[in-house]
């Protein structure tokens, strides 16, 4: 699996995926710093990324186009620096690692996760 961490998230977050077992890249070592999300979602789908973010926009896009990719982990805290929360995302991401591979949306706090599958249904999210 390979993680994107979206521009609103700091470029640390990168070495703690990486010494965590995961490949990961920062959205500003692959596109324009003020690429919208759409660009950043199209990237992440032709290149098979999961995308870590704390931006919410992702998972609206996914539920209102009925979309199947890319995969999101979205991290709701106030604090979401990797010494805050980072235990926590890796070991969410952990968990959740199969349904990462096939299509979630993943919201991750700092009390618990919810997994979505992808795509999300419209009349109600899959659980």
């Amino acid at each position: 699996m390979h993680i994107l961490v979206d521009m609103n998230l700091s470029p640390k977050w990168v070495g703690l995926l990486e010494l965590s077992g995961f490949a990961a890249s920062h959205w500003s070592e692959v596109g324009a710093p003020n690429a919208g999300d759409p660009e950043i979602m199209a990237h992440a789908k032709a290149h098979d990324y999961v995308i870590l973010t704390n931006d919410l926009d992702f998972g609206s896009i996914l539920a209102a186009t009925g979309g199947d990719a890319p995969s999101v982990v979205q991290i709701r805290a106030d604090d979401c620096r990797v010494e805050k929360v980072g235990s926590v995302v890796i070991d969410a991401v952990r968990l959740a690692a199969k349904q990462l591979e096939i299509g979630a949306l993943v919201t991750i706090d700092t009390n618990r996760m919810r997994v979505t599958t992808l795509p999300i249904d419209r009349k109600g999210a899959k659980e």
